[in-house]
């Protein structure tokens, strides 16, 4: 621990970049002795961000920052940006597409709700970077964020509602909203959603974690689209965490496949090859299912062990990710990736500069993330009183909330609804922020 804190003092360079903490300052709680049943079994069936959940089930970061986790493969927009064949720059998209849900794997603890008009920064030269997001609604939460490159090669942007159900064993989150990234160099444009995300287990036994549904990507400027399917676990685990599609043009005509697991790396695949595969595959399973004697539930309730950990890797596949391995400390650190480490850190140059909205002000995760659990619920308590308080004076004297970073406005691909970035938040001329921690 006191190596990193010579981080804290922002003066840590490595070959001119700033170095980040690899460590949280306290390790996590355990959640054995909690009982999340308690809370939950009031609210089958029902949408659980009204619903306050004890601090103990939360992770140390705001939702803000769960969502700036798309950022940790940035090179691959990067390697994109630099290919000159467009079937290939969808390869690389749907690779950064894909690792953007990979840190979620094992993640079981809550990230906190935001404050309505709580920001979150990141800059980082070291990945070429820089991002903002604003917690622009309430009810419904929604998240805007937008990010771009450091060297005017990509935009990123999107706005999330995370839906969020309960169903007796499990919760599950459906990320609702549309995610742009422009290639400018190619003046390109792609759109996606993400997969829902399933933590099972949530009254007994260990919590796991699947993701399902299709994600389809399109490149608006050549029509072609890459369709991904996010498989569920199925009986005996031997989807568990799969993804397969194809990268089609713009008549359907089917160009090549992707397949791999989302936690862990995407391949490439010429399509003969990758046909040939799967009706071997095929044959194989109904042959094992015929001297097996079928049974069980919908809804395996133990995590299954899939076939193998790893992927099968098809001869002639081109490795398009592969995932970096979690930290040796991960496990005490809430699961968090190397990048999720360094989200909530903060330095005196930092803190001048930062807006007073920034999530790493927030005292009740900082309290948590000290390993102070009783500061943290008092003051989550304190900060969701608060931010009613404000909305009742609101209401009383008809005045409407404000957004500060993003407006609303139609996605100028799909026509959905969106946020658009308004653009000055790096002119660091913060007046009439709202005080909101």
């Amino acid at each position: 621990m006191s190596e990193e804190k010579g981080c804290n003092s922002g003066e840590a360079l490595s070959n001119g970049i700033k170095t980040h903490r690899t460590s949280l300052p306290s390790p996590m709680f355990s959640r054995n002795d909690f009982s999340i049943w308690s809370i939950l079994r009031k609210c089958i069936g029902m949408e659980l961000s009204k619903i306050t959940m004890p601090v103990i089930f939360n992770e140390p970061l705001s939702f803000l920052q769960r969502l700036t986790e798309y950022m940790e493969h940035t090179y691959l927009i990067h390697k994109a940006s630099a290919l000159s064949d467009p079937v290939e720059r969808m390869q690389c998209v749907a690779a950064f597409a894909v690792s953007a849900v990979a840190s979620q794997w094992e993640r079981t603890g809550k990230p906190f709700n935001p404050l309505l008009g709580e920001t979150y920064e990141l800059v980082r030269e070291d990945l070429g970077f820089r991002l903002i997001s604003e917690q622009v609604s309430h009810h419904p939460p929604v998240s805007a964020f937008y990010a771009e490159g450091l060297n005017n090669d990509f935009v990123f942007h999107g706005s999330i509602y995370p839906k969020l159900k309960f169903w007796g064993k499990s919760v599950e989150a459906e990320p609702k909203g549309i995610i742009t990234l422009k290639l400018l160099e190619h003046n390109e444009a792609y759109t996606w959603t993400n997969p829902t995300c399933c933590v099972h287990n949530i009254i007994v036994g260990k919590l796991w974690i699947e993701q399902y549904g299709n994600m389809e990507i399109t490149n608006h400027k050549t029509g072609e689209k890459c369709v991904l399917n996010f498989k569920p676990c199925g009986l005996f685990g031997k989807e568990l965490h799969k993804v397969e599609g194809y990268i089609q043009d713009k008549s359907k005509k089917k160009l090549c496949a992707l397949y791999g697991k989302w936690t862990d790396c995407l391949y490439s695949i010429d399509l003969a090859t990758f046909e040939a595969y799967k009706k071997n595959d095929k044959k194989n399973t109904e042959d094992k299912k015929n001297n097996k004697q079928m049974g069980g539930s919908d809804e395996p309730d133990e995590m299954p062990l899939p076939d193998s950990e790893t992927v099968c890797v098809i001869p002639g596949s081109v490795l398009l990710w592969r995932i970096a391995p979690r930290p040796s400390n991960s496990t005490q650190m809430y699961n968090f990736t190397t990048f999720a480490m360094a989200l909530n850190e903060l330095d005196k140059e930092m803190e001048s500069i930062i807006p007073k909205t920034d999530c790493r002000l927030r005292p009740d995760i900082r309290a948590m993330e000290n390993g102070e659990i009783d500061l943290a619920s008092e003051e989550k308590k304190r900060l969701e009183e608060k931010q009613r308080t404000a909305r009742k004076n609101r209401s009383k004297s008809e005045e409407d909330w404000k957004t500060r970073w993003f407006h609303q406005g139609p996605n100028p691909y799909t026509g959905g609804h969106d946020w658009i970035y308004s653009g000055n938040y790096w002119d660091r001329n913060y007046f009439n922020l709202p005080d909101i921690y």
